[in-house]
């Protein structure tokens, strides 16, 4: 009997490979290309600390559709980790002066930590139940952030100055072959680089066996136990892991606004990593990234240009019908809707069958 030839032979293990094939080969070649080319072709210091906000969005989404996207457990708290993750960076980075090498580890560790206190209670619920109780976490760390004066600086906020320097690397002021770059441009390159070390790892852990339990818990738990998956442990380790790079997040964002405020780690901001997972796609690591292109922009840009709304408020007691806060709320509202109702899979699933479409072309349909 004759062998079928060795190019009808699927070999599965290019499914397990990261970037198993040409394409997705270059285009991780074209994507490290642009990461360092894009701060020096981006010049306007605006435009580069949007891409810098969005980066920082991108790692807390990647924390959350961890959780929320693979394991199934819809939480509202997020913005209470990314705000731990600030405050901890403040104070190792800052009041003691520690290096990027051992407060940004500090904070995930932190974050981790408040994830492993507040897991086993708060996953002992699932559904709408679990997304009240994690709810509940923003109002209780508003009043920790206000009144916790010796970490947070009470309602007044706190000063971030904690070093972002790597090796002779000062991501303040980089200096490559002669050119100085810009405050905004060392960053750009320091938060995408932690995007990209975030997505892998993540990425990784999903196409591992524990990764495979997850997306077994989300489906369907009572079966996931029948076979012998450990769902409560399983819930609280991706609980626990979400909240290391939420708190990671909060630590980037604390070190490049060198300022923290207890207002800002409100539900608003829990609301906006919810549209982002759902937008981009919830159950995918780049959806996680599409969705803060697309989302985590709109404030800034809003801000920005809101004067050119028509009907926008941008400022108290101006003219206008609407605030900027209220319009970035009824946007973040609309597009939950919006995608969910008409695309389920968000901008992930857009993307996957154009994807399909050209692969199978003539004979897509």
């Amino acid at each position: 009997m004759a062998k079928p030839h060795r190019n009808l032979v699927r070999d599965y293990r290019q499914d397990l490979r990261l970037f198993g094939s040409p394409a997705a080969r270059a285009g991780l070649a074209a994507m490290l290309v642009t990461l360092v080319m894009l701060p020096m072709v981006v010049q306007d210091d605006f435009w580069l600390s949007v891409l810098v906000y969005v980066g920082i969005t991108a790692v807390g989404a990647i924390g959350l559709n961890l959780l929320t996207g693979y394991c199934g457990q819809i939480s509202l708290g997020h913005a209470f980790f990314i705000g731990a993750g600030a405050y901890v960076t403040g104070w190792a980075g800052g009041e003691l002066g520690l290096p990027l090498v051992l407060w940004l580890p500090m904070a995930a560790l932190a974050g981790g930590l408040l994830g492993a206190v507040i897991g086993p209670f708060a996953l002992r619920l699932r559904g709408h139940y679990l997304a009240i109780v994690t709810l509940g976490l923003v109002f209780v760390g508003e009043h920790l952030w206000r009144n916790f004066r010796g970490l947070t600086g009470g309602n007044s906020g706190t000063s971030v100055n904690a070093p972002v320097s790597l090796g002779p690397i000062d991501f303040n002021r980089v200096e490559l072959a002669g050119e100085v770059y810009s405050r905004n441009q060392g960053y750009f390159w320091l938060v995408w680089a932690l995007v990209a070390i975030v997505a892998l790892l993540v990425k990784n852990l999903v196409r591992t066996r524990p990764g495979r339990a997850l997306q077994a818990v989300r489906d369907r738990d009572q079966a996931a136990e029948v076979i012998g998956v450990r769902a409560g442990r399983y819930k609280i380790g991706a609980f626990v892991v979400s909240s290391a790079i939420a708190s990671v997040a909060g630590a980037l964002f604390g070190s490049y606004q060198q300022f923290v405020s207890p207002d800002e780690w409100n539900l608003l901001l829990s609301i906006q990593y919810i549209a982002i997972v759902i937008v981009g796609g919830l159950g995918t690591v780049f959806g996680s990234i599409l969705g803060a292109v697309f989302v985590g922009a709109l404030p800034a840009l809003i801000d920005r240009f809101g004067d050119a709304i028509p009907g926008v408020r941008t400022s108290v007691g101006g003219e206008g019908f609407i605030s900027v806060f209220a319009l970035n709320q009824a946007i973040f509202g609309v597009l939950i809707v919006l995608f969910l109702v008409l695309e389920p899979r968000g901008l992930a699933g857009i993307w996957l069958r154009i994807k399909a479409y050209f692969k199978s072309w003539p004979f897509s349909y």
